[in-house]
């Protein structure tokens, strides 16, 4: 009998390896940059060699858009739950719930994807450009249902879509400033539920959707 493993085994094998490349990979691109990130650096802090490392991913360009769109698409998948919806503040309280809960679980690719739009996304470029761009487009399309609907005030939709991502975002992007006011101590599971919910109650009552 082959001593190799089966295929099955193999692909869980691979699954594991690309998960520990991809957590190293997210800590090391927030706090090094693209620039400063090196592979042996992934590698090191994934706890597997080099050359693992570029069996999974030929290039650091290559691992890097992995991460940045490992992030994109978490939030694009949040985004989910405004669809479908009638209500505002069901869809919009749904949505801050799950971005509050991907800044809480996911830090580290946040503050990749902050740190390359703040330098002028020299790398995912494409992404604002085509999938962001459309997606954007279909979600103000559908706040400008709800205004028409009278079903929240009428404000602007990308204005407000932007004031979302910036509150929620904020937690991953500025979690060491929130730790430092915080007693120098990561937020507590109520003290995020509350967080949660001041966010949504702010939102909601200032668009009229409750």
């Amino acid at each position: 009998m082959s001593d190799s493993p089966r295929p099955h085994r193999r692909n869980e094998i691979r699954a594991q390896n690309e998960a520990l490349i991809l957590q190293a990979a997210e800590k090391v691109f927030a706090e090094a940059g693209f620039g400063g990130a090196t592979m042996q650096l992934i590698a090191d802090m994934a706890g597997l060699p080099k050359a693992n490392l570029h069996y999974y991913f030929a290039t650091k360009e290559e691992l890097y858009r992995r991460v940045v769109g490992n992030i994109f698409e978490i939030w694009l998948h949040a985004a989910d739950s405004m669809d479908g919806t009638d209500s505002p503040a069901e869809g919009i309280g749904a949505y801050i719930e799950a971005k509050m809960e991907i800044s809480r679980r996911h830090p580290h690719g946040s503050k990749v994807w902050a740190a390359e739009v703040m330098h002028g996304a020299p790398v995912i470029q494409d992404y604002l450009e085509t999938t962001l761009r459309d997606w954007t487009a279909g979600r103000v399309a559908l706040i400008r249902a709800w205004i028409a609907a009278g079903k929240m005030r009428p404000v602007d939709p990308e204005r407000l879509l932007y004031m979302l991502w910036a509150t929620t975002q904020h937690y991953a992007d500025f979690g060491h400033q929130i730790e430092t006011l915080n007693g120098a101590t990561p937020l507590s599971d109520a003290q995020w539920q509350e967080a949660t919910e001041t966010v949504k109650q702010i939102i909601l009552r200032g668009i009229g959707a409750i």
